[in-house]
């Protein structure tokens, strides 16, 4: 087996080279390591490469296939995410703040416990922007991630160091975290295949957030090439935690729901989502993809969707929300001696110092104004999708952005002529942060060579539904020719 070929096998198929010793992991880790060490400047997803560590698991995985003991995933590479999650002896700047380029992790975060539980090898961290607190990856510390399929754009964020890595074919499974389409939007700008599980269904465990995590729902999940890899996923990482206030049965068969049919299903399609503004050419493209249903046997029927106020009212909205949970963990980092609440101006960009000013001065009762716009956010979308098997929707509203040079890409400032909020009212994402359902973005073709996603969205805690719909529609039209637009070596 040739090892540029590894870069394009996905998880299943590698764990079954690896348990027919057609494959061993040792020469797994060590393609993967020189695949990202190759490419990886062209492209900065990856800003920490643990090479050491994964080759000392590489040889541990060894024998644990020799052995009988391995695990589900054993010998699989895969990368973890530069945010709030953690492994020992590994670097932590929370999305590339400069004060905590030396700040080293003592713990390990929920993803590298499940993973390397389950014999997966976690070969780095990912690139992401500072808190997390925008739809585009890039930071002051390491600078922009730039799309393999145009290094001149972004691929999105704030899991855009993941999107990208699995694009190039670094691993076939990257951790994402998503309060308001981190998982979603880079896999729509990278055409990869982006899980957001229902919230609770994966344990998010932050201190001293714990219930803050609600605020809106943070919820972990997959970035994969193809939907089976992320059902793998999910049966690894999905099931309570008794340190999570907010936990759901994780005991489902995420694989069987592959191979279910979607006949005679209904299918909402909803262009704007009741409330945001779409770029012609991705409006088209969407048209276009969610006939790929109709092709399964469903039946597609247009929905008409209104949200209880405009795109730049719903922005603010998760913009203040999130800022709570920003000021928070600050507060913590103060602390315990990590002061970057004294001087925000000097390490965060302006409009997170902003943002995070405004929180500190809010006041309970404007707290309980936002719970209750939630709430008929809630009121508006839950019947909308009930109505339903799936509620489908473009990811988001514009094509990938350029890179700027000076840390701070933002994302479409106007579209169709109409002013959007920067970091985050051109996607079509974060209102189901505020409700909680689950939801996946799913490849949706290419325009100009640049990838787009359709957002699946599903009802309350039927997960197992958003991926039958994914795998259906992937047989249907599948995507994985794409990644090969991307390959360079």
């Amino acid at each position: 087996m040739n090892p540029s070929d590894y870069a394009w096998m996905s998880a299943v198929e590698l764990i079954e080279a690896l348990r027919s010793r057609q494959l061993s992991p040792v020469e797994l880790v060590e393609a993967a390591i020189a695949r990202i060490e190759e490419q990886n400047p062209a492209i900065n997803a990856v800003v920490h490469l643990g090479a050491d560590d994964a080759r000392a698991a590489a040889r541990a995985a060894e024998h644990s296939l020799a052995d009988g003991t391995a695990g589900p995933l054993t010998g699989v590479p895969v990368l973890m995410k530069d945010l709030f999650d953690f492994k020992p002896g590994w670097p932590s700047t929370l999305g590339g703040v400069r004060a905590l380029a030396g700040n080293i992790a003592q713990h390990s975060c929920l993803f590298v416990e499940r993973m390397e539980s389950a014999g997966a090898i976690v070969l780095g961290k990912t690139n992401s922007p500072v808190f997390g607190a925008r739809g585009i990856t890039d930071n002051p510390l390491f600078g922009p991630t730039r799309n393999p399929f145009d290094v001149t754009r972004n691929p999105g964020g704030s899991s855009g160091g993941a999107a990208a890595a699995v694009a190039a074919g670094f691993v076939p499974i990257a951790e994402g975290t998503d309060a308001g389409g981190s998982i979603r939007i880079p896999a729509a700008w990278t055409s990869t295949y982006g899980f957001k599980p229902s919230a609770g269904r994966v344990p998010s465990i932050v201190r001293p957030l714990g219930f803050l995590n609600s605020a809106p729902f943070i919820t972990e999940g997959p970035i994969t090439r193809t939907v089976a890899d992320a059902a793998l996923a999910m049966s690894t990482l999905a099931g309570p935690d008794p340190r999570a206030p907010h936990c759901l049965d994780g005991n489902l068969d995420y694989g069987a729901a592959l191979e279910r049919s979607v006949a005679g299903r209904r299918v909402g399609y909803s262009p704007e989502l009741g409330a945001f503004t779409v770029e012609a050419e991705v409006a088209r493209a969407v048209d276009h993809a969610v006939t790929g249903f109709e092709e399964c046997g469903a039946h597609v029927e247009l929905v008409e969707l209104s949200l209880p106020a405009d795109h730049a009212e719903l922005a603010a909205l998760w913009h203040r929300s999130m800022m709570q949970i920003s000021l928070a963990s600050l507060e913590a980092m103060q602390a315990q001696g990590i002061d970057l609440l004294t001087d925000l101006a000097a390490h965060f960009p302006p409009s997170l110092t902003e943002q995070i000013e405004q929180a500190r001065s809010m006041s309970a009762r404007q707290l309980r104004n936002d719970d209750a716009l939630r709430t008929e956010v809630y009121d508006a979308l839950t019947p909308a999708v009930n109505a339903f098997d799936l509620l489908v929707s473009p990811t988001v509203g514009a094509l990938p952005v350029l890179n700027a040079d000076d840390g701070d890409t933002i994302g479409p400032s106007q579209i169709n002529g109409q002013a959007v909020d920067p970091l985050i009212g051109w996607t079509l994402t974060f209102p189901l942060n505020f409700t909680g359902n689950p939801a996946a973005s799913i490849p949706a073709g290419l325009v100009n060579g640049l990838p787009l996603g359709m957002q699946l969205i599903g009802r309350q805690m039927r997960d197992l539904d958003v991926l039958t719909f994914s795998a259906a529609y992937e047989r249907a039209r599948p995507w994985a020719a794409d990644y090969r637009l991307t390959e360079n070596d």
